[in-house]
């Protein structure tokens, strides 16, 4: 039996593969399993700097839950499966490094809203992306109706949730769901070299930064401000800062170990 979430890392940059294809990647409660247990894993593991998130084939990227799993659970199943898809892409955004979705394909109902747990977005020109869930009776309940609005806007979120509409690669990088849009030949490719670009930089300062950003957008400014001289001060003592400054002067790439 193969298995439903892949996992390898090369280079400091992890990538997780959903790998159900032949059911479009939808998630089980057994592959949302095998998923928190990866970003279990990335979270303990301070080697690594980059997380790639993506689906395997070229069709779908993720279609949400398993609705044909779906159809046969009790009500208190239900509860217990939108808690765990809640949790499990709860835990994948609080990951304290930069997560990069690489959107493959069709990303419908829980694939947008896990797209939208990560950091980053890229989308394979071919790739659809909706919260269709109004449709089916019931509403995003893995975090679509919270970080939708907060990436592209109140009103356009309203719009796109209200109507269940799907939007394509285009749409969405021009109403800013994604970052960049490419071939779905070249989006792995890109991925990686996003992500490269990042896995460069000092290691604590891109954890620091993402800290900053995603709780500083909770506050106001002021406590916003407060909040990211804290997280400057966390790196002043830092082997890295230093490490920074002397390759700047000897003019030479820096080495940051994570120190």
């Amino acid at each position: 039996m193969e298995e439903l979430v892949l996992y390898n890392v090369k280079e400091g940059i992890a990538t997780i593969t959903l790998n159900r294809p032949e059911s479009l990647n939808s998630l089980s409660f057994q592959t949302l399993l095998a998923l928190r247990g990866i970003i279990d894993e990335i979270r303990a593991d301070r080697s690594l700097r980059v997380v790639i998130i993506t689906g395997s084939g070229s069709k779908a990227f993720c279609t949400g839950a398993d609705l044909k799993e779906r159809v046969g659970m009790t009500q208190d199943q239900v509860r217990r499966f939108i808690f765990t898809i809640r949790e499990t892409f709860s835990s994948l955004a609080k990951l304290p490094i930069p997560v990069i979705c690489a959107i493959n394909g069709i990303a419908i109902g829980g694939g947008t809203e896990l797209a939208l747990a990560c950091d980053l977005r890229l989308a394979a020109d071919h790739a659809v992306l909706g919260l269709t869930e109004v449709s089916l009776g019931i509403i995003p309940g893995a975090g679509g109706t919270q970080r939708l609005p907060r990436l592209i806007g109140v009103g356009k979120a309203k719009e796109l949730i209200f109507t269940g509409r799907k939007v394509s690669a285009g749409e969405a990088l021009t109403i800013g769901m994604v970052n960049k849009v490419t071939t779905g030949e070249n989006l792995l490719a890109e991925a990686y070299k996003l992500a490269a670009e990042m896995a460069a930089n000092a290691p604590l300062a891109v954890r620091q930064a993402k800290l900053a950003i995603n709780h500083g957008l909770e506050m106001d400014l002021d406590n916003g401000l407060v909040l990211e001289s804290s997280a400057y001060e966390v790196l002043i003592p830092t082997k890295d800062r230093l490490e920074g400054l002397a390759a700047f002067k000897e003019k030479r790439k820096p080495i940051y170990l994570g120190e």
